[in-house]
């Protein structure tokens, strides 16, 4: 994951970790100890960057996951809004509905309570017409028997 940096060489060179004990150098001597104690310490920070990078991977995945999780928190409380608002609709369409269909009872009543009022005016100017006529009837009837009176009156010796 990390590029390991070369260690710094001493004068005259640091042999590797395969050379470390050649035949060349004595067991015991301060170049061997040396030599060791850079050996260990390369060995060391090769560790402590694995543990480091390890904890850093751990850390960095367990972060995604938790902007994952409030990615799909924000994408969710804007669909978990729009299904409160849907059914509040739908809710409001029922009592709509209901109260279009109430009005319309009631229009259709008045519009026959009109109809019923309408048709007993009509029926009154047709009576207050026949009671017009009937009284032209008693009228004319009472005027031709006054003519006939006066025309009997007249003939009568």
């Amino acid at each position: 994951m990390y590029p390991q940096p070369s260690l710094p060489l001493a004068y005259g060179g640091v042999p590797s970790s395969s050379a470390a004990f050649s035949p060349e150098t004595e067991p015991g001597s301060i170049e061997d100890a040396l030599l060791q104690l850079v050996q260990d310490h390369h060995n060391n920070s090769i560790k402590l960057r694995e543990r480091t990078a390890d904890r850093e991977k751990k850390d960095a995945i367990k972060k995604a996951a938790r902007a994952a999780e409030l990615m799909v928190e924000a994408v969710n409380g804007g669909v978990q809004e729009a299904f409160v608002n849907e059914k509040r609709i739908e809710h409001e369409i029922r009592a709509l509905a209901a109260t279009i269909t109430r009005f319309t009872k009631q229009t259709d009543h008045w519009l026959s309570v009109t109809n019923s009022i309408n048709s007993a005016i009509k029926f009154w100017f047709v009576l207050q017409e026949i009671g017009d006529f009937e009284n032209w009837m008693k009228i004319m009837e009472f005027d031709c028997k006054s003519i006939t009176a006066a025309i009997h009156n007249i003939h009568q010796p």
